[in-house]
């Protein structure tokens, strides 16, 4: 059932060394790697948001590095909604000291009323909602499946690091269902947290796929992405999820998972994020090309990185022998 097949261009630039930083443990250097593969992708897939890959060729080429532009005309570097939400969210979890719904949400409205560069129509009710209402929790609805809670689940992986499935799921949710309280966004954004858990761990890329995609598959079949290339994905989910899973499992390297998804077009920025998440966490921060990181807003950059280091547990910023996520 899994994916597999070339799918980035031969023309795809070379990778080039990333600057060495301090030493970390490998696990804190596999999550910092997350958080900054997160920022990278959404930076870079933004500027290819909503254009189809056709479009993309005819325009761009291969679209490779973060020049900005695109339909919010970004500067170089400069992220979106995907890598904001995030970062309101670790704050959150910082300052609560766990995931808690409320703290998420009102960190959440917060962010909205600075006028963020985008936003997502669910995110935007459900929020004017909660302001309404002060419950931090969303009805339920069919018509929520968006990939706006999957986009942001980083800082709950992080946290949670560790910590039995049950917890981390549970935690998941307090923050998912903020804005999209749906259980095709559950089970995706539960996939993502424990994909990322299990490659910051250093488990098997297979014994990952066939775990966590392949659950993720066997409980809800409308995921499957072993079938036609999922092109110009859209804000559902389950799109999102299968152009991520391909491009992420068909790759071995940093660089060409992110070219590989975003060239996809469609919700390219989101597409980006999460694959970058999910690549940083595999290969770490040496994976990441130079030019790339050079070229991110420098002060997302260090709020990334800070935020990784202060929400990862403590444990694990000093040994590598702790047990994968049960």
């Amino acid at each position: 059932m899994f994916w597999t097949g070339e799918l980035i261009a031969r023309s795809a630039p070379v990778r080039r060394r990333a600057t060495p930083i301090p030493e970390r443990s490998p696990r804190l250097d596999r999550a910092v790697a997350a958080y900054l593969g997160l920022a990278i992708g959404d930076a870079l897939g933004a500027t290819v948001e909503f254009l189809t890959p056709n479009e993309i060729r005819q325009q761009i080429g291969i679209h490779a590095d973060l020049t900005g532009g695109g339909w919010l005309r970004l500067k170089a570097g400069q992220v979106t909604d995907d890598t904001t939400m995030a970062l309101a969210l670790g704050e959150s979890i910082i300052a609560a000291g766990r995931v808690d719904a409320k703290a998420a949400a009102e960190a959440f409205d917060a962010w909205m009323r600075a006028k963020p560069v985008d936003i997502g129509n669910t995110v935007r009710r459900n929020l004017i909602t909660f302001r309404r209402t002060g419950n931090p929790e969303a009805a339920a609805s069919e018509h929520d499946a968006g990939n706006g809670a999957a986009m942001r689940v980083l800082p709950v992986a992080l946290k949670c690091y560790g910590q039995p499935e049950k917890t981390t799921k549970i935690a998941n949710r307090a923050q998912a269902h903020v804005t999209h309280h749906n259980a095709l966004s559950d089970a995706a954004s539960e996939a993502l947290v424990l994909m990322v858990q299990d490659l910051i761990a250093g488990r098997d890329v297979a014994a990952v796929e066939r775990e966590r995609a392949g659950g993720l598959v066997a409980e809800y079949p409308v995921f499957a992405y072993d079938r036609k290339r999922r092109d110009n994905p859209s804000g559902f989910v389950v799109d999102t999820m299968q152009a991520v899973l391909q491009a992420f499992f068909a790759t071995d390297n940093f660089e060409d998972c992110l070219i590989d998804v975003v060239n996809r077009g469609g919700d390219a920025d989101t597409t980006g994020a999460i694959a970058g998440m999910l690549a940083g966490a595999r290969y770490g921060y040496q994976a990441i090309p130079r030019r790339w990181l050079a070229t991110l807003d420098q002060a997302v950059r260090l709020r990334c990185e800070q935020q990784a280091i202060a929400l990862f547990p403590l444990l694990q910023n000093s040994t590598d022998t702790a047990p994968l996520s049960a």
